[in-house]
């Protein structure tokens, strides 16, 4: 089963890129992000999409604009991810067959980007919204709706969030720092996804 928990290698290079993936994957975290202000962050996704294919989804995130949804698909990406709920890019992501995560913050963006197709919802900046704005935010939401929270969620508040209904989370420097080794990101991996599983228990 999949864990609904995003890698976000932001700041990864191509050549760090497939043993960073690996060691994420390793941990049991098998959706992987890869931004676009990143060092050549096409390259990387499409190494590893090749090396990792079969066993993660492998897309882009920081995704603003419809040409940089298509420079995904052609790299082998399979996700999208945004900062921020621009329907076009919702739309022409979906028309791709890839999955489509927005940041929302508002009940207004939130509708926006269902309407366009989004596959679900990223709330960031997780943080500034907190967990009571969540909370008055999934209340209006359809029935079976994905709400992943982003930004400043981590170990210590996986069960705060998870206790107030959301459903997932990205995660990024609490896993990944340019810099660290594939044994550290591993390490912290698997750390983060321990806590996920006992804040659901």
């Amino acid at each position: 089963m999949t864990l609904p928990l995003i890698g976000i290698l932001r700041g990864v290079t191509p050549d760090e890129s497939v043993p960073m993936g690996e060691a994420v994957a390793a941990a049991g975290i098998t959706i992987l992000e890869v931004p676009l202000n990143s060092p050549e962050p096409l390259e990387s996704i499409r190494r590893l999409a090749e090396a990792l294919g079969d066993r993660a989804l492998v897309g882009a995130g920081t995704v603003l604009t419809t040409a940089q949804v298509h420079d995904v698909h052609a790299a082998g990406g399979q996700l999208v991810v945004s900062p921020n709920c621009h329907p076009a890019v919702i739309e022409e992501t979906r028309r791709l067959g890839l999955q489509s995560w927005p940041g929302i913050v508002t009940p207004s963006e939130a509708f926006d980007a269902l309407e366009a197709g989004a596959t679900g919802l990223k709330l960031f900046p997780a943080v500034q919204v907190g967990i009571a704005g969540m909370q008055a935010l999934r209340a209006v939401l359809p029935a079976g709706c994905q709400l992943y929270a982003v930004g400043g969620i981590g170990i210590e508040t996986f069960s705060a969030w998870r206790a107030a209904g959301i459903d997932g989370a990205g995660l990024g420097s609490a896993l990944y720092k340019p810099g660290q080794s594939p044994e550290q990101v591993e390490q912290q991996a698997r750390e983060l996804v321990a806590a996920w599983q006992v804040a659901g228990e």
